[in-house]
């Protein structure tokens, strides 16, 4: 049995008699809804509701260099806001992509607020490319500043961070430098010990970059410390590559299907093995695994099931007036229908989960209840509204297709109790400037109601922050600074 920390053994028992801890057999191994979720930026909390119509231009203005306008005190509780849905969601572990680095403070206050939050979390530190100014705009022509490498350097230092909970990894897009700073940086990142590394990889007609795979292959740098959100347009040579190396994508569908990246691939038998969930952006969507396992399944069944719908079959068609030609071919619909689904509930299952800690590398610690790993456990009440006779007739089922984040009874974390009876506990928040809580000598206890409060009062500055900023024509600073065709940009086809 696995530890768990600060329960009575009959509090304990109370819960999981009347709730349903995912103990399920597959292939021999219980699971337990130990999940990691790809968030890009959980800094937006803020943001909620201000991109639901969004493309991907209109969210890069208005979203990630509108993290411009945040400071650090806006980061602390953006952040600690982002981790606590992902742990009410009953989300464990996140690789957290953190595009918010405008100056040393912004990512201390980042890592504080997920100390304080109780997840488990990879910490990407990622170089941002800075604005000088909003108007006239202007970008801020050091790209990689001194400070931003000396707190890399000191960050490395000094992880693990909560107790080993928190570890460094590293977020990096610009690929567009030459191959040897690339290559100068992914190896000095590698040699502090960095022991994860993430990239975006979406060739679209808004950013196609070609493979990035291919070319980290090319650099000499591929290898199975590298996590590549989306890939939608990647091809079997990138599969070859990602098998070889053992390299992983998270696929995240909420955002990939509104911003017009492509259709998720994490289904798709190429890439299955190699696979992971995420939510990238949770001021566009949910940031819950359960809504991303069934939507990401759901689509892929959807997209398999229309070829069969709209299959066609060719039929010779002879020319009655004209008996001395030649017949032609014409197609014809012919829908078939396929004989079984193309995808599981049990594959959704384990894309948030066990392969999600085989993303991260965690396979042995996290992910499955298994004596010895660590106690990151999820509990269900299995007789919600939703998931009453499901989870009797099957768990797996129940969880992937009816439940929600209401039905999370329970969520621990390293033997702690983050979520009992429904509702978050209590969180300890160390005395930091960041928080503006506390008297400088000791700690805030704090409820989720004074998180809100606290976002509501961060989103009020930022507001008549953006007040002064003209988005629309933000947007077309950026067609023009990345250099994007506009004539691929259009109304209609």
């Amino acid at each position: 049995m696995m530890p768990v920390a600060h329960s009575a053994p009959g509090k304990l028992l109370r819960v999981l008699y009347h709730a349903y801890i995912l103990r399920v057999m597959i292939s021999e191994e219980a699971y337990s809804m130990s999940s990691m979720s790809y968030i890009l930026s959980k800094l937006r909390t803020q943001s909620k509701g201000t991109h639901a119509d969004h493309l991907l231009l209109d969210l890069l203005a208005s979203g990630s260099l509108a993290g411009a306008t945040f400071a650090p005190r806006d980061v602390f509780w953006g952040q600690l806001g982002g981790c606590l849905e992902a742990v009410d969601g009953g989300t464990t572990t996140v690789l957290d992509h953190s595009n918010i680095n405008n100056s040393p403070a912004h990512a201390d206050a980042a890592i504080d607020a997920t100390k304080s939050s109780g997840i488990r979390s990879f910490y990407a530190f990622t170089p941002i490319k800075r604005l000088k100014s909003w108007k006239p705009f202007e970008w801020d022509d050091e790209l990689l500043p001194a400070w931003e490498m000396r707190q890399l350097q000191d960050l490395a230092k000094r992880q693990p961070f909560a107790g080993g909970r928190i570890k460094l990894a590293f977020g990096f897009d610009w690929y567009f430098l030459p191959r040897p700073m690339v290559v100068d940086l992914f190896e000095t990142v590698r040699g502090l010990g960095v022991k994860l590394i993430t990239s975006h990889y979406s060739d679209t007609p808004i950013f196609g970059n070609g493979s990035v795979p291919a070319l980290l292959a090319e650099y000499g740098l591929l290898k199975k410390d590298i996590i590549f959100s989306h890939a939608c347009q990647a091809d079997d040579r990138d599969a070859s590559l990602l098998h070889e190396y053992g390299a992983f994508i998270s696929s995240t569908p909420d955002t990939e299907l509104q911003l017009c990246l492509g259709h998720p691939i994490c289904f798709d038998p190429a890439f299955y093995p190699n696979s992971s969930l995420g939510s990238d952006l949770h001021s566009v969507n949910s940031s819950d695994m359960l809504s991303a396992m069934r939507l990401a399944l759901q689509t892929s069944r959807g997209t398999h099931n229309q070829r069969y719908l709209s299959y066609t079959e060719p039929v010779l068609h002879h020319n009655k007036a004209n008996l001395k030609a030649l017949p032609t071919i014409q197609w014809h619909s012919a829908p078939k229908n396929p004989k079984k689904t193309c995808a599981t509930a049990e594959e959704a299952f384990n894309l948030g989960t066990i392969m999600g800690a085989k993303a991260v590398g965690l396979e042995h610690d996290i992910g499955s209840l298994q004596v010895g790993k660590k106690a990151d456990i999820v509990i269900f009440d299995a007789t919600s509204t939703s998931m009453v006779c499901a989870a009797d007739n099957d768990p797996v089922a129940a969880i992937v297709q009816h439940a929600s984040v209401r039905d999370v009874e329970t969520v621990i974390i390293d033997g702690e109790i983050r979520k009992e009876n429904h509702q978050l506990a209590s969180i300890t928040i160390e005395d930091t400037n960041f928080a503006e809580l506390g008297t400088g000598t000791g700690s805030a206890v704090v409820e989720w109601g004074d998180v809100a409060r606290e976002l509501g009062a961060s989103r009020e500055r930022l507001r008549k922050r953006w007040e002064g900023i003209d988005f629309e024509d933000v947007t077309r600073e950026l067609i023009s600074a990345f250099r994007i065709d506009e004539t691929r940009i259009v109304d209609a086809l």
